[in-house]
């Protein structure tokens, strides 16, 4: 990705990227490749058309990585019965 324009400095300040920014839609058609460039730096942007927002860009939360396996083991009892079929009227009120 080359072309980025602006000032990559102000993009790193930790202030910067907590705040929400506004663009325009002309702003994201003229320069779609800055907008992205913010957006990588954790910027968050709101995208406005007539001074009224239309739109939010931000950057994705990384994925939280599967639970291992057996993490609760101890933490509850299955009882003895939990296979067992269900009573009549419980088997009834389902139907």
């Amino acid at each position: 990705m080359g072309g980025f324009k602006g000032d990559r400095r102000t993009l790193r300040d930790p202030c910067a990227k907590a705040a929400r920014m506004n663009v325009t839609v002309e702003e994201v058609k003229r320069d779609p490749e800055g907008i992205l460039h913010r957006v990588l730096d954790g910027e968050t942007l709101v995208v406005t058309s007539d001074d009224r927002p239309v739109a939010e860009i931000r950057p994705v939360e990384r994925a939280h990585r599967p639970r291992p396996f057996g993490l609760a083991a101890g933490a509850f009892l299955v009882p003895d019965d939990f296979d067992d079929p269900l009573p009549e009227d419980v088997l009834w009120d389902l139907e």
